[in-house]
């Protein structure tokens, strides 16, 4: 069973890739929804770190995550998304 608390505060923590949020039983699609939202957050965030030389890890699941939102059949708001590069447009 997985801890859905505790995946929502720090997927990675929880899951190896995000391809297994996937397969996780005992959750629904929109708490796989939110949890692959907050770990894409996370994964932007690492990013906009990177671009601006601060120390982080080099290896970005982004792509793994927006591949398995789309799976999931997520269509963002872009209306209620911020438009920064946490999120959006």
């Amino acid at each position: 069973m997985v801890d859905i608390e505790k995946a929502l505060l720090d997927p990675s923590s929880v899951f190896s890739v995000p391809r297994d949020v996937l397969s996780a039983e005992g959750l629904t699609r929109e708490q796989k929804i939110e949890i692959l939202k907050r770990w894409e957050y996370d994964a932007r965030e690492l990013e906009v770190a990177t671009e601006e030389n601060m120390a982080g890890s080099n290896s970005s699941c982004l792509q793994d995550i927006l591949n398995a939102l789309d799976e999931l059949g997520y269509d963002p708001d872009l209306d209620k998304e911020p438009p920064t590069k946490q999120g959006g447009s």
